[in-house]
């Protein structure tokens, strides 16, 4: 590193302002939940209301829709891969992780705004603007700053209770924005946005520019302990500690524990992004909004199964770590599977009526909450344990995959939606104030199934899959090992 890079790095303002060598709860709140927050924000509201953007504002051909997201999905996953190896590369004394953290700064604040610009009339147009927007954030920002943020816990500490709490507070992080997307966004789009493309623009303006300020404060309260101890000896010993990719890739890919743990969290991410895509939809046409007052008052409805949602995940925040570091990982998350798919059914028995849709939907996220909470901790813990076994540090690759599956779960999830919609002969034209009299049963069934059922038939696979997971039997002392290694 030459000194040009250290002066860079050690300048007031990029300078980080943790020098604790233990976790503490600045640390915890700026950089692993307030910068967060502020980073996923716009992904929170694109997850909940990015597809009824483009279906009822933009008038965006569903086709159109299927096949972009498709193809960009092969983008977001190479573009992860990509990141996760740079990362691995990176070497400065701000460590691998942080120094795309800053950068993401820039690129995910600019281009979480670019898709509500659209300066074209012309359907052709405005489906090839669409297309670079959408993929300059899903295929370049977004993979930059979550493979770096993902990696930041892993290389945070050893100490693997601080970083449980430092997962927790990331993965609160991620599902407050979604309860932000879920709760208060669709409120303000049917009273306030509707069609109107330029609030739609002002309003992520402003989202963009809370986003730059917030990660910002992330980069500046965070530290990467894990990595300055292994670059804490020789040159040499530094180089060592990247191993080849191909090394990489066999390291995890013989490891049953790494295997779980990835698929574990595809399933879960995946069917939890196809119910937030469908979300809007739900509530629109399918529940019965006359419970509010007014058949097309499925903003409030949408708000009302987002609050039912949030409170038990709030609750159970302040419960997870201390169960977790007390029964351990696995039990606790295999409980919470059982709980939310016994809430999926109540929520699927309910049909249009809020009141049990709503019961239902609160246990199902009180269920999902040690995952939730936990999964970043649980990888960690996976990483550790490769290194034990074989020597070596697989934190860009693991994050980068980890990133892959979160990123491309809402492209995926609503390419696959909107061919459903599209197959069930979805009505794009339909007044919102028919309630749901709009579209056809075979279309509310198609709904219903992406919105409840998919999420709780993965929880019971998520609930066999962890019933093989126990890396933590043996891991205090397979960190005792690795750190006699680094000693000799």
């Amino acid at each position: 590193m030459n000194r040009k890079e250290n002066q860079f790095w050690n300048s007031p303002l990029t300078q980080s302002a943790i020098t604790s060598s233990e976790v503490r709860l600045p640390e915890m709140l700026l950089g692993y939940f307030i910068g967060p927050f502020g980073a996923l924000l716009s992904s929170g509201i694109f997850t909940s209301i990015l597809q009824n953007y483009f279906t009822d504002v933009l008038k965006l051909d569903l086709s159109f829709l299927t096949g972009l997201q498709l193809f960009s999905t092969i983008l977001i996953v190479a573009a992860n891969l990509v990141v996760g190896q740079l990362i691995e590369r990176t070497k400065a004394l701000a460590g691998k992780a942080r120094p795309w953290i800053l950068l993401s700064a820039l690129v995910l604040s600019i281009a979480s705004v670019l898709m509500f610009i659209v300066p074209f009339q012309s359907t052709g147009a405005k489906m090839v603007w669409i297309a670079i927007a959408y993929n300059l954030y899903y295929a370049v920002a977004y993979p930059i700053y979550n493979t770096a943020n993902s990696t930041l816990v892993p290389v945070s500490t050893r100490n693997s209770k601080q970083r449980a709490t430092l997962a927790s507070f990331t993965n609160m992080a991620g599902l407050g924005v979604m309860g932000a997307g879920s709760m208060v966004f669709p409120v303000l789009v049917s009273f306030a946005l509707k069609e109107n493309q330029h609030l739609w623009f002002l309003t992520m303006l402003a989202v963009a520019v809370f986003t730059a300020l917030t990660i910002f404060l992330q980069y500046k309260f965070t530290r990467e302990r894990v990595t300055e101890e292994l670059m804490s000896g020789s040159d040499h010993a530094a180089k060592e500690a990247v191993a080849p990719l191909q090394q990489q890739l066999k390291a995890v890919a013989s490891e049953k524990w790494w295997w779980i743990s990835i698929v574990f969290y595809l399933v879960m991410q995946w069917s939890g992004a196809m119910k937030n895509g469908s979300m809007a939809f739900f509530c629109k046409w399918v529940l019965d909004n006359t419970f509010f007052g007014s058949p097309d008052a499925w903003g409030a409805s949408q708000s009302l199964l987002a609050v039912m949602g949030a409170i038990p995940m709030a609750i159970a925040a302040a419960f997870v770590v201390p169960l977790a570091n007390k029964f351990g990982k696995q039990k606790l998350v295999l409980l919470g599977m059982v709980v939310g798919a016994i809430g999926g059914v109540i929520a699927g028995l309910g049909g249009q009526n809020i009141v049990p849709v709503a019961v239902g939907v609160a246990i199902k996220c009180l269920g999902s909450a040690p995952a939730c909470y936990l999964i970043l901790a649980m990888l960690a813990d996976v990483i550790d344990h490769i290194e034990f076994t074989s020597g070596i540090r697989t934190d860009g690759l693991t994050m980068s995959i980890y990133s892959s599956i979160m990123v491309a779960a809402t492209p995926i999830c609503n390419s696959i939606f909107s061919a459903i919609l599209g197959a069930s002969g979805y009505n794009q034209t339909a007044d919102a104030a028919l309630g749901t009299a709009g579209q056809t049963l075979a279309t509310q069934q198609a709904i219903s199934i992406g919105y409840i059922w998919i999420e709780t038939i993965g929880f019971v696979v998520c609930a066999l899959l962890i019933l093989a997971w126990n890396v933590e039997g043996k891991l205090q002392e397979e960190q005792r090992v690795i750190a006699e290694r680094k000693k000799k």
